[in-house]
């Protein structure tokens, strides 16, 4: 029997091979019960990077909900634009695109990330 995270990663690994193929910029997320975080990367480096395990980003309360998401979308989306980057292929490594996943692609399109 297949587990829930061998689906996930199954799924993962085909939405990479397209990103790869189209030799895009992409916007990966990375999903816990407690947090989230996303990063931007070109050709295996980082150029902007977003977490709420981060400092620089004052989230009080609970860190794993939906308004946390999306401040981390928008933060990471600033700091994508900051370093030249307005066009990336989200890599939402096998999550489903909703509730958090969602919000925090939504936060980095109204800040200025196109996909």
């Amino acid at each position: 029997m297949i587990s829930k995270t061998d689906k996930r990663l199954r799924r993962a690994a085909k939405t990479r091979v397209s990103i790869a193929r189209n030799q895009k910029d992409k916007l990966c997320v990375f999903r816990s019960a407690r947090h989230i975080s996303a990063q931007v990367i070109r050709g295996g480096i980082v150029l902007a990077s977003a977490s709420t395990l981060d400092n620089d980003l004052a989230l009080s309360g609970y860190t794993g909900n939906v308004n946390s998401a999306e401040a981390i979308g928008a933060l990471v989306a600033q700091k994508a634009v900051k370093a030249g980057v307005t066009n990336v292929a989200f890599d939402r490594a096998g999550y489903k695109y909703h509730g958090r996943v969602k919000a925090l692609a939504d936060g980095a399109r109204k800040a200025g990330l196109s996909f």
